[in-house]
């Protein structure tokens, strides 16, 4: 079982399916957007279409994820774990996955496969005066399927992120969890980066495994936060 089976499987049986689980702020821009489990499975489907099609990725092919805490770096995450990829810094990575702030570095370190662009963009638009070659994410996702099947299992002790096993990562997430006090049902306010192993696996990781779901704040104005709390009836709160 992926990764990404063994996180998004529980949450999408049933009536969970359809429920919220990433509530993305970005309180520079004032932009929201809601996911539900059936929704960011989509997403991550059609991520991972894109990343076997487009750009090969297979079982074992070591990912770069340059990325701020966004909906769209969930899915990508979700997107190389279902394709059995490991994520790994950018100098050991074959493919950089990067915003558009961080194109010229992503292309510094010269990944053996090449570079996806994200522009994080609400409305879809593509990463303008890319250079030739970077695979633009938002141009190329809308073309690919709703479901992903990966073509090969992926074993437990297959590596994840940063070494780590599928196994162990799950793991992890699960003793973290337990840890911070999430579970299932909760609604967890978190203003958390994931450019950390740690911000990855307290921020996203532990509240997947909780089945649990996730309110996180980009450029948080911590004036709204009280307010968001009360709005959205978070239960847990992560900074």
């Amino acid at each position: 079982m992926t990764l990404t089976a063994a996180l998004l499987g529980p949450l999408l049986s049933g009536a969970a399916a359809a429920r919220p689980l990433i509530t993305f702020y970005d309180d520079a821009t004032g932009e929201r957007v809601e996911l539900s489990a059936t929704t960011t499975a989509n997403w991550a489907a059609k991520a991972a279409n894109l990343l076997r099609e487009e750009c090969d990725v297979e079982p074992g092919t070591p990912v770069a994820v340059l990325l701020p805490a966004h909906w769209q770096t969930a899915a990508v995450l979700l997107a190389a774990w279902w394709c059995g990829a490991t994520v790994t810094e950018p100098a050991e990575a074959e493919w950089v996955l990067c915003d558009a702030e961080r194109v010229d570095l992503a292309l510094g370190v010269e990944p053996a496969g090449g570079v996806v662009a994200l522009s994080l963009d609400a409305f879809g638009a593509g990463v303008p005066g890319l250079p030739a070659g970077v695979v633009d994410f938002a141009t190329e996702v809308r073309l690919q399927g709703d479901e992903f099947v990966p073509w090969s299992p992926v074993p437990e002790n297959a590596p994840a992120l940063a070494g780590a096993t599928v196994g162990e990562v799950l793991a992890c997430a699960r003793a973290r969890a337990g840890e911070l006090g999430i579970s299932r049902g909760d609604r967890v306010l978190s203003t958390l980066d994931w450019s950390t192993g740690d911000g990855l696996r307290d921020g996203l990781l532990a509240v997947l495994a909780a089945e649990a779901s996730l309110v996180q704040v980009r450029h948080p104005d911590e004036e709204a936060m009280g307010r968001r709390a009360a709005t959205e009836r978070t239960t847990v709160r992560l900074a």
